[in-house]
């Protein structure tokens, strides 16, 4: 008997995981999630506003493209944000890099355990550290060369930004040493991925910006996506960048600058759009036996761990960034360059990918998109399913004095109630017991509080009451 009660116990333990799971599982297929985006736009839109920031664009996408995407805010003092502005990605090139370097590594013309002197003769920083191991293709790649982060010169600097040619930053290499030892701690290096564009020129005969808009962004028809920032297209497709915000909740216009020597580490330009067709290929890839600019497998490696840092807990790809978010593996890279922010998420697993673009500074797109991704987990409505079951009563209510404002909006067969401003989006849902009142559902499945939708006489919502507060609808 006791083998039975502790089998039936372990059997419906299973049978709660699964539908917990289920839960959380993301299916553009099965679920209808209209409901999701809809709350995701208001969220993005408020956060925007109560961050001050210009502008922003966001993408979700899957192994077709874009699932949903919408621009918020402006991308310039007169021009409005659209879907196809493009911004500086920054540090997202890093990806483009690293592809372009394993594309050679495929095809035997270099190795991953090359030392950096091998295939750049000139390469003369110093190395102060006797018994470093080489310092290799491989080791740049995953951060861990001891490289220093940047080169010789100050282009992080306000307000020009004096981004060196290349023959300035190779010039200048003699005036460096190592950082650390080669393939001992974990040092994000601009300079090292760099280098890595000089490799690909070296060793191709190409530029750096031929050889990857040959062999990666064309044939990935990315369009709207470039090696450089395009003065002529300031302030129009592409958005012009601001400032972190200042004491007096304002940001500043920034200069406009070009990466020049440091573009294979921090000088491309794009748009969501894009990213998704980028994010698109590679979930693709993933499942195929066929070749597509480098192989299924090469690309496995690239988002495996090749560097798991001990005293940072920083996991490292070839080029790609590994991270754990909330128990499920990502891989990307984010970017920030003066006056942008920007990242790429996507999920080899699940086939799913993010990305969200600023026109700002001092700010953080990866806290949206694991905002966008909680919304969308949350979702359990069936495909066929209708949406906004209680319209009337959506809209925006006053939270005042002890928070700013209380987004209500159907979720479902519930009202699912959202604090707003919120870093991390938590949705409150209320099952509706009669005609205008709804009890809070606990995390247990069981009813708690009361919350009742409030009318004038012509029946109108006026706005409701919890805890016997009074919260006043706004619009």
């Amino acid at each position: 008997m006791k083998f039975i009660r502790l089998f039936t116990i372990i059997t419906l333990f299973i049978s709660c995981s699964n539908n917990v799971e289920e839960k959380k599982s993301i299916s553009f297929s099965e679920k209808n999630y209209d409901e999701a985006f809809q709350l995701i736009e208001y969220w993005l839109n408020a956060q925007k506003d109560y961050e001050n920031l210009p502008g922003l664009t966001a993408m979700v996408g899957n192994e077709d493209g874009v699932i949903w995407s919408e621009a918020f805010g402006m991308a310039s003092d007169t021009n409005m944000m659209s879907i196809e502005n493009t911004f500086s990605i920054c540090s997202i090139s890093k990806l483009f890099t690293s592809i372009a370097i394993m594309k050679l590594v495929e095809e035997q013309k270099i190795n991953l355990n090359d030392p950096i002197d091998k295939l750049l003769p000139w390469f003369d920083l110093k190395q102060q550290f006797k018994n470093s191991p080489p310092l290799t293709i491989k080791s740049i790649l995953t951060h861990s060369s001891g490289l220093p982060r940047e080169s010789n010169h100050p282009y992080w600097s306000w307000p020009d930004f004096p981004f060196p040619t290349k023959d300035e930053v190779v010039k200048d290499l003699k005036n460096q040493e190592m950082l650390y030892p080669s393939s001992k701690y974990y040092q994000y290096s601009n300079l090292g991925l760099s280098l890595l564009g000089y490799v690909i020129e070296e060793v191709s005969g190409e530029s750096f910006d031929d050889y990857v808009t040959k062999n990666i962004l064309d044939p990935l028809t990315m369009d709207n996506t470039k090696t450089y920032m395009s003065n002529e297209e300031y302030g129009g497709v592409l958005s012009v960048g601001y400032s972190s915000i200042k004491r007096n909740r304002n940001r500043e216009k920034v200069n406009f600058f070009n990466a020049e020597g440091i573009r294979a580490a921090a000088g491309f330009t794009s748009n969501v759009e894009d990213l998704a067709k980028f994010a698109a290929w590679q979930i693709q890839l993933l499942k195929s036996l066929e070749k597509n600019i480098i192989s299924s497998e090469t690309l496995k490696e690239m988002h495996k761990v090749n560097w798991d840092d001990e005293l940072t807990s920083v996991t490292r790809g070839l080029g790609f960034g590994v991270y754990n978010l909330n128990g499920e593996t990502f891989v990307g890279h984010g970017g920030s360059c003066p006056g942008y922010r920007s990242q790429l998420y996507l999920s080899p697993d699940t086939g799913i990918s993010y990305s969200v673009l600023i026109n700002s500074s001092g700010t953080n797109p990866g806290r949206y998109i694991q905002g966008i991704h909680r919304i969308l987990k949350k979702v359990t409505k069936k495909k066929e399913t209708l949406s906004n079951k209680f319209k009337e009563m959506e809209g925006v209510y006053s939270a005042q004095p002890w928070g700013s404002e209380t987004y209500i909006q159907s979720w479902g067969n519930y009202l699912a109630l959202l604090d707003i401003p919120s870093n991390s989006p938590d949705l409150t849902l209320y099952k509706m017991i009669k005609k205008d009142v709804f009890k809070r559902i606990l995390k247990n499945g069981e009813l708690g509080e009361k919350l009742e939708i409030l009318r004038d006489k012509k029946k109108l919502i006026i706005g409701f009451k919890s805890h016997q507060n009074i919260y006043s609808k706004l619009e």
